[in-house]
């Protein structure tokens, strides 16, 4: 074959090969086209849909006419909404008068009740004066009670109105109907039985909640009646009381949801939310969720159906679970609780002030190997560490292929807490770098360290912030946490009673004598190590995400 013939050849076999390349590439460019389309046509489509609920939502169910005060009113109900609009006579100019309608959210309305005029004892009956809606107006971070007053003649068109509300307000499924209440009689000043009667009560009935009371009579008693009574009657638990009752009744919700899913050694989600009605000394968990202390407010969150995930913890020693919570205190936080515990006579505030000063004034640290899992979202440290002897990526005991952190020293406090803890003594929390359903826990280890510097520390939980820009003290998010403290040779006892200002010393420690911790505000004394994980959104609580607490109080003790 000729030179020539072969370069002819040559150039039909690349000619042919660019014709099927350019044919593949257009199939290709068609097929993109039409995915293009069809994902246009679905988003389109979706619009239309988003754009009819909307429609529907806000097309006019009722319209009427009723009087506010002493003026009337058009007055237009939606599925989302109720507005009202005065009605005006015609202005002799011509001029038109633009008035701004009134307007309530029905999420914001908890019940619905018919006005009736009625005489002196008479309990049923009497002449029909309009329909009442009850709901709540935030005031800050308090929920308080309102009422709108529609006011009609007419019978049957207030029975219209009303039946067509209730229905509405129905459809509210988060919205409980049955509840199991759990009330603490012993919780701080003994008000607890009181506060529900006064506050609470009045409030469930007017919105139709049927309420199954029991009044504990020891501690764990609320854990046994959890254990046995029939939960699926319920939409829901209260616990009237402090942070001792809620942590055992959340750890009681964890066990039963444990026990029905025949899961004893995986934590697993309760179905039914805990609602918390505060009548404890700090209310810890109950300000996290509502941002104040006020009975009324945890009751309209609760009549409302707001719904919150949160975080627990579980701790866990020796392979047995000690209990579900949501913080833990050792060291300084821990010891201050047992000397507090010991004056158990002494009112709640005092109690507090005088086991402050007691654990400053025998300031001690505690010996402890410290080991944390980081979170993987987060740095293992928001602030400048200190010079200690660590090993990086140890894993305490092997538990497959967790990157572990370990350090090994003196800490006067080590904190472990999954929700921010507000209190109206530190509003913006014991923890403000975590929050409720984040995934992890703050762990706030302050090391050895004078007590000047310590109570200045301390301090600055009730300003704004500053606490963590100690050198001493390191923080870091992480989902999981060991502590195993160290027994050894401490001072005499005449030694630990001296002043000072110096870096302090360890405590004295006997070999198999267990360690205070306060855990959610309670007692618990343990011997041996303790490992703390973390489980994301592992309960319901009644209530919503905070930035901060409403304070109320100062702490004058330091």
């Amino acid at each position: 074959m000729s030179e020539p013939e072969e370069e002819l050849q040559g150039e039909q076999r690349d000619s042919t090969k660019k014709k099927k390349k350019e044919k593949r590439s257009g199939k290709k460019k068609k097929k993109q086209k039409e995915k293009r389309e069809e994902e246009e046509e679905e988003e389109a489509q979706q619009q239309v849909e988003e754009d009819d609920e909307e429609e529907h939502s806000e097309c006019v169910v009722l319209r009427g006419i009723f009087k506010l005060g002493k003026k009337s009113h058009d007055v237009l109900l939606t599925r989302t909404r109720l507005t009202w609009t005065p009605i005006t006579p015609e202005n002799p100019t011509g001029e038109a008068c633009v008035l701004q309608p009134g307007v309530m959210l029905l999420q914001d309305v908890f019940a619905v009740k018919v006005k009736r005029r009625r005489a002196a004892g008479q309990e049923s009956g009497g002449a029909v004066l309009g329909v009442a809606l009850f709901c709540c107006r935030r005031k800050g971070r308090r929920l308080e009670e309102d009422t709108l007053h529609l006011h009609n003649a007419s019978a049957e068109h207030t029975n219209t109105w009303y039946n067509t509300l209730k229905e509405l307000l129905t459809g509210f499924s988060s919205r409980p109907r049955y509840l199991k209440v759990f009330i603490n009689p012993s919780s701080h000043k003994k008000e607890a039985v009181h506060i529900y009667r006064e506050h609470v009560a009045s409030l469930f009935k007017m919105a139709d909640v049927r309420t199954d009371i029991t009044v504990t009579e020891r501690k764990g008693h609320a854990l046994s009646v959890m254990k046995e009574c029939k939960l699926d009657e319920y939409d829901g638990v209260v616990c009237v009381g402090g942070d001792g009752s809620v942590a055992e009744l959340c750890h009681a919700l964890v066990l039963r949801a444990q026990l029905d899913a025949d899961s004893p050694e995986k934590p697993v989600k309760p179905v039914l939310p805990l609602g918390i009605i505060p009548a404890g000394s700090t209310d810890v968990v109950s300000c996290s969720v509502h941002g104040v202390r006020d009975p009324v407010t945890a009751a309209l969150h609760i009549v409302l159906g707001h719904l919150q995930q949160v975080d627990m913890c579980s701790f866990s020693s020796l392979g047995q679970l000690v209990c579900f919570g949501f913080s833990a205190m050792f060291g300084f936080g821990g010891r201050s609780l047992a000397r507090a515990e010991k004056k158990r006579w002494m009112p709640s505030s005092r109690r507090r002030e005088y086991a402050l000063v007691k654990t400053l004034a025998r300031l001690r640290p505690e010996d402890c190997q410290l080991s944390f899992l980081p979170t993987k979202k987060s740095t293992t440290n928001l602030f400048e560490r200190r010079n200690q002897d660590q090993d990086l990526d140890q894993d305490p005991d092997s538990e497959g292929e967790e990157s572990w952190t370990t350090n090994q020293g003196l800490y006067l406090s080590v904190s472990i807490m999954s929700i921010p803890c507000l209190s109206p003594h530190a509003p913006r929390g014991l923890a403000p770098n975590t929050s409720l359903a984040n995934g992890s826990a703050a762990l706030i280890a302050v090391g050895n360290t004078s007590r000047s510097e310590f109570v200045k520390h301390l301090k600055r939980y009730s300003s704004s912030s500053g606490q963590f820009s100690f050198s001493f003290v390191e923080t870091h998010a992480v989902s999981a946490v060991r502590i195993r403290p160290r027994s050894v040779i401490g001072l005499s006892e005449e030694e630990s009673e001296e002043e000072g200002d110096s870096k302090t010393k360890p405590i004295i420690q006997s070999e198999g004598a267990a360690f205070p911790w306060n855990i959610d505000g309670e007692l618990v004394e343990i011997a041996n190590e303790v490992l703390i994980r973390v489980h994301p959104r592992l309960i319901t609580l009644y209530g919503e995400e905070v930035d901060e607490a409403e304070s109320t109080i100062s702490c004058s003790c330091i």
